[in-house]
Parts: structure tokens; sequence; C-alpha cells
């Protein structure tokens, strides 16, 4: 949790995607551009911090930490399309169709999707894990993505554009577009590592605590925070329509629940011991993240 495990993220993303120039190049690109377009690389650092604190060998968990990080990339580079969101602003620079075109952006987001499988089970990958912890770890990963997961949370967020929805609703919708991706995060970690049932729990806690505290603050700073800061446009949830944890329990109902829900994800990592101080610091930073 740390700048230079930030580093050997990226450093590793960037060996993992194709290196050509031929025919494919503006695919490439495409794909370049938003993978490599910084972030806060929180779910490959979950991925390696819950391996670490289970006992696991966090660099053998590398692939699967940027396996995660290219599907949360595609699922922006979708997410910004003119058919879903429609947004022009991502992480302070132009969204991927913006720059590259729609059609490019939805196969660069395709191309995203399938390297993520690609690079965990590799030959390379499955040697250095087991085949048996490898193949739990990708399904993990192909469970959270799909119609049961994130785009499972998408399907419900679109759908209820122009709605009054439920605090119920919306914590399904949440829990499937951005808590899915979390959950499977630490899950993986674990997994990896060769993890017990009681640690697995634990991690579940965790990630469905700061999960859903991360999509509260992402509420929050749509109404109070900085666009310049953010690198996106705030206000866009009003301006669709959307039901939001500020629009169902106001501004500091919202934050007291993000701070219960911090204190739940702290007191969960007690069965880790000390070596988890690490993963407490992660969870309050999200919390009192301003960007």
């Amino acid at each position: 949790m740390n700048k230079l495990e930030i580093q050997e993220i990226e450093n590793a993303l960037e060996q993992y995607l194709p290196q050509e120039k031929d025919l494919r190049k503006n695919l490439f690109e495409s794909m370049e551009y938003s993978l490599m377009a910084g972030g806060k690389r929180i779910r490959p650092q979950l991925v390696l911090e819950f391996c670490r604190v289970c006992g696991g060998d966090a660099a053998k968990a590398m692939p699967f930490a940027c396996a995660v990080e290219m599907i949360h990339s595609y699922s922006l580079i979708h997410d910004d399309l003119p058919c879903m969101d429609d947004d022009d602003l991502r992480r302070g620079k132009p969204t991927n169709h913006k720059v590259y075109g729609e059609a490019i952006a939805l196969l660069a987001g395709d191309a995203l999707l399938t390297l993520a499988f690609e690079t965990m089970l590799s030959p390379a990958s499955i040697a250095a894990v087991g085949a048996d912890r490898a193949a739990r770890a990708a399904g993990e990963l192909a469970k959270a993505a799909g119609a049961h997961g994130m785009v499972g949370g998408q399907i419900i967020d679109l759908e209820s554009e122009d709605k009054q929805v439920s605090l119920e609703v919306l914590e399904k919708m949440d829990e499937g577009k951005t808590g899915a991706l979390i959950l499977a995060s630490c899950r993986m970690g674990c997994i990896l590592a060769g993890a017990g049932e009681e640690q697995l729990r634990a991690a579940d806690v965790y990630a469905r605590s700061i999960g859903l505290a991360f999509q509260i603050v992402d509420d929050l700073l749509d109404v109070t925070g900085d666009a310049a800061l953010l690198g996106k446009n705030t206000g866009m949830d009003s301006e669709r329509g959307k039901s939001t944890y500020v629009s169902l329990l106001g501004v500091e109902k919202a934050r007291e629940t993000v701070e219960r829900l911090t204190q739940t994800a702290v007191d969960a990592l007690s069965v880790f011991g000390d070596s988890a101080k690490e993963l407490e610091e992660f969870a309050v930073a999200l919390a009192r993240r301003d960007h």
C-alpha cells in the first residue's frame, strides 16, 4: 500500500499489454490509453496485500492483481460510452471513445476483458501458484465481472435513471457495480496464498464494508468534490436523475455511514493480527479521500 508497490503494478501492467506495432496498432494504443491512465490501483493492491497477510508470495499474485485492473479499466471504457453514461472526461483526460471513437473503444474494452483471463491463466501464472489456486482465483474474478456482479450492477444502474429507488435497490446495485470487484480482489489474494475459511470470511466482511463505503464517498464527492482533483465532471448523478446515498440519506448521514462501515472493516482484520496494519490504514484512507 505504497508508492513503490503502485509503481510495481504499473510496470507489470505495461509488460502485459500487446507490444506489436502492426495493423492492430489503434486497438493496442486504445487499450494502453485507459489501462495506463493512472488511478488509485485499489483493486490490485488489495489482491497483493491480502495475499501477503495470509502468508503468500505477493510477487506470484501480481498477474492476478493486474487482471483485476484490466477488468476494471475495461468497465470504465464501456461505462463512459454514449450508450451508457456518455462521459467526456476520465482521470483528467478525454474518455477513450473521445480519442479513438466508439468502435475502437468498445473493442479495447473487450480486449482488456479477455487479456485479464489470458494473463491469469498463462502457463507462467499457473506454474507460480498452482493450477487449483489459479482456477479458483480466475473463477472469483469471472463471477465478479459478470451478470451476478459488475455487469448486473450496471444494468440496475441504467434502469434506475430518472427513477427514485430505495436504499435496498441502491445497495444491490453498488454491491455489483462497485463492490463485486473489490470483494473478488480480497478473496483472490487469500485464495492465492492458500488461506483458510476464517481468513476468507474476514476478507469478505472487510471487502463488503469498504466497497460500500467507497461508493458512498463517490456519491459525496459528486456533490461536494472538486472536479479538478477528481479528474471528472461533478454533479453528473443529479443531472442524470440518479438516486444516490446523498439524495437518500443526506450528506451528514452518508458520512456517518462511511465511518461506521470503515470501523466494521477495520474490526474484521483482527484475525490477521498486526500484519494487517496496512489494510487498516488503507480502509481509513479510502474513507477520507478527496478524489
